[in-house]
């Protein structure tokens, strides 16, 4: 973490904070409302097999919504480990420093660019639904 100076490191520690907080409540919101709207109730009353789907699909989309905001809450929560123990800034896969305008607007970065890229390449395909 040499690389940033205390200025910067206190301000991703803040963002991460920030971002931390706004997720739990995100979660918390979304688990409330889920189980208000009692989808698997929903879809025992119908009785035409198109409610039925919407009410799945309504389920899904709910339970989709949620785990997109646990995954970046553990990103997040990653992150501020890495903070810990003075390993954040450094991409895991080449250990060169990652740049500060970059960790700025994506701070849970653990890759610099031209590794990240190569990640995303290599694993393009992984988590798209086939038929």
């Amino acid at each position: 973490m040499s690389h940033l100076s205390e200025t910067e490191l206190n301000a991703l520690k803040h963002q991460l904070a920030l971002e931390r907080q706004q997720l739990r409540g995100d979660i918390r919101d979304e688990l409330l409302r889920n189980d208000e709207e009692k989808y698997g109730e929903l879809a025992g009353q119908v009785h035409d097999a198109g409610d039925e789907s919407m009410a799945d699909l309504l389920a899904d989309i709910n339970t989709a919504v949620l785990s997109k905001s646990i995954k970046e809450l553990r990103e997040v929560e990653a992150a501020q480990e890495r903070i810990r123990e003075n390993s954040y800034g450094v991409c895991e896969d080449c250990s060169v420093e990652i740049p500060y305008q970059r960790l700025e607007a994506y701070p849970t970065a653990r890759r610099c660019v031209e590794c990240q890229e190569k990640h995303e390449k290599m694993f393009a395909g992984e988590g798209k639904p086939t038929l």
